[in-house]
């Protein structure tokens, strides 16, 4: 009999994912999963709420890396 969960998870690395879990922004975004839920909860990345579920929209991540590009540096 074949394995059915392996036809229902989605692959996390799936660009057609509309929505990511932290975990799997975090992963995109090459970051520690706590890094990423700080970024969540400053709102320095966008997320939603579905039901009681944190997700980031998968637009979001792009989003925040282009955020980042323009940010000016520091003096050092």
């Amino acid at each position: 009999m074949a394995d059915l969960r392996a036809a229902v998870v989605p692959d996390p690395d799936d660009p057609n994912l509309v929505l990511l879990t932290v975990e799997e922004a975090a992963r995109r975004l090459r970051i520690g999963r706590t890094t990423c839920f700080r970024l969540v909860l400053t709102g320095e990345i966008e997320s939603v709420t579905v039901g009681r579920l944190r997700r980031v929209p998968a637009d979001a991540v792009p989003a925040y890396v282009a955020k980042l590009r323009h940010r000016p540096a520091h003096a050092a």
